[in-house]
């Protein structure tokens, strides 16, 4: 072949090349942003949450209590106060803490201090409609001194529970939402 012939050649498939490699950034550009916000599976992946946080969760439990992370978010507890009722009730909730999460442990505990001593609560184990045989997503106290402590928001309060074998604690942080009460005629220590 001769270099007058050869010359536009590879000209062409250089410039039929260069066209098929557009880069996925310059493709964005190209279709534009409208694209990438749009729901995918009923999930926006970028409006409306902070992108430093890789598992956004709520704020509160699905029963609108208070959330404790166990482990690495792995899963997570809520713990309701019911004054009126005389109960603290811990719901165990899976890593999004928007779904219940069962154990076979017959009760979880909350540690903290008070004045120098350590106390332990237990919370008995009230399995839920929908927990398999066995297991429970619900567990419950009636102890009056349990509220009352976890009203004075301990710096070291702690939910023990152990899920499949693992043990599991969270910190649990005081949160006024997170207990039915007016607290209008006292102050918390």
């Amino acid at each position: 072949m001769r270099r007058s012939t050869l010359f536009p050649a590879a000209l062409a498939l250089c410039a039929a090349l260069t066209l098929g490699c557009q880069s996925e950034s310059e493709d964005m550009d190209a279709v534009g942003t409208a694209g990438v916000t749009e729901e995918v599976d009923g999930h926006d992946d970028h409006a409306g949450h902070d992108h430093g946080d890789e598992h956004a969760h709520p704020s509160e439990g699905p029963h609108g209590g208070e959330l404790v992370e166990l482990g690495d978010e792995e899963y997570h507890a809520e713990l309701l106060h019911d004054e009126a009722a005389g109960t603290v009730t811990v719901y165990l909730l899976d890593g999004a803490a928007t779904a219940a999460a069962t154990t076979d442990a017959k009760e979880l505990t909350v540690n903290l201090s008070h004045e120098g001593e350590r106390k332990t609560f237990p919370l008995a184990a009230e399995p839920q409609e929908g927990d398999a045989e066995g297991r429970s997503s619900k567990f419950v106290s009636s102890d009056a001194a349990l509220g009352e402590e976890l009203d004075h928001g301990h710096d070291d309060a702690k939910l023990m529970v152990k899920i499949d074998g693992r043990a599991f604690s969270g910190t649990i942080r005081h949160d006024e939402a997170s207990h039915d009460v007016d607290h209008s005629d006292h102050d918390h220590e």
